[in-house]
């Protein structure tokens, strides 16, 4: 479903059952529940600084990981966010961030161009973090680059605590995610491309 700049997507599958409604240009507070702490902190984050009004219920198969429900999630995520962009007429297209959290830099770009291709450069001590599966962060960013068809590519720069680092690297992402969907005055409307579609 889709109208206006909101849309909703949802995955059903043996190992997951997804459900998300997305808002561009929100204030609402986002409302997400996975199952997973850390994971949901992480999507307000997104959310928040994404400028979007979010609610997320997933029910995943936990007691193997939460890989799979992070990788679904994610996947929802930007196929609700290419269905609000329906055309794309008039939006800025690209976004790039650099966000410092204490000891924490992280950058995020990411390019609203049609064609899925994630890059995830980050290295982390711990394993997990309040039932977050450290090693599916990039799973996130690859799951929502496939949903909603874009260029994602998102850096920790430096930092020494891992909460730090993925979190920096969730609002960065947000941030851009925010600027790529703005709609650009100088576009008048038109597709971004000039190609005439994305």
């Amino acid at each position: 479903m889709n109208g206006g700049r909101k849309a909703s997507a949802s995955r059903k599958t043996k190992e997951t059952v997804i459900e998300v409604e997305l808002e561009l240009e929100s204030a609402k507070d986002a409302q997400v529940e996975t199952g997973i702490g850390f994971f949901d902190h992480m999507l307000c984050a997104f959310a928040k600084n994404a400028g979007v009004g979010l609610k997320v219920r997933a029910v995943g198969d936990l007691k193997t990981g939460a890989h799979h429900t992070i990788e679904d999630v994610g996947i929802c995520i930007g196929e609700a966010v290419a269905a609000a962009l329906d055309e794309k007429r008039g939006i800025s297209r690209y976004g790039f961030f650099v966000l410092p959290m204490d000891d924490a830099l992280a950058s995020a770009a990411v390019d609203f161009g049609g064609r899925a291709y994630c890059k995830v450069d980050a290295k982390f001590a711990a394993k997990m973090i309040g039932g977050f599966e450290i090693e599916a962060v990039p799973e996130f960013f690859a799951g929502f680059a496939q949903g909603a068809r874009a260029n994602v590519n998102v850096k920790c720069l430096e930092g020494e605590n891992d909460h730090h680092k993925i979190e920096a690297m969730f609002k960065a992402f947000g941030r851009a995610v925010r600027q790529a969907v703005a709609v650009d005055s100088g576009m008048a409307g038109s597709i971004p491309s000039t190609k005439g579609v994305i």
